[in-house]
């Protein structure tokens, strides 16, 4: 490795190790005004949290309720489709089997 690789690589490393260095004083006071915080207004919050999602869960079941009869609505007409379908096929089936039969008293 040439020295001018070395020299940046070391340099690089203590400019890095620098920036955490004066970065760390900076985070510890963030996480313990945070930590406060959140331990002041947790009841608070955790209370609003809850009552919100209370109210977002009672708003998506009014939705779901409201479109669920749609649903057994379409479910019904997809399975009456099918069944018409299903009695097509039969008949058809029924029609190529009367159509391919041997016939007797031919000219065997």
């Amino acid at each position: 490795m040439s020295p001018e690789v070395l020299i940046a690589l070391i340099t690089a490393v203590s400019v890095l190790g620098a920036a955490v260095v004066a970065a760390v004083p900076a985070l510890l006071a963030l996480q313990r005004r945070t930590r406060g915080a959140v331990e002041a207004d947790g009841a608070a919050t955790r209370a609003a949290t809850l009552d919100a999602l209370d109210a977002v869960g009672a708003r998506i079941e009014a939705k779901f309720d409201a479109h669920i009869g749609d649903l057994r609505d379409d479910v019904d007409d997809v399975r009456e489709s099918v069944a018409r379908v299903r009695e097509w096929q039969a008949g058809h089936d029924a029609e190529h089997l009367l159509i391919t039969r041997p016939r007797s008293g031919g000219d065997a």
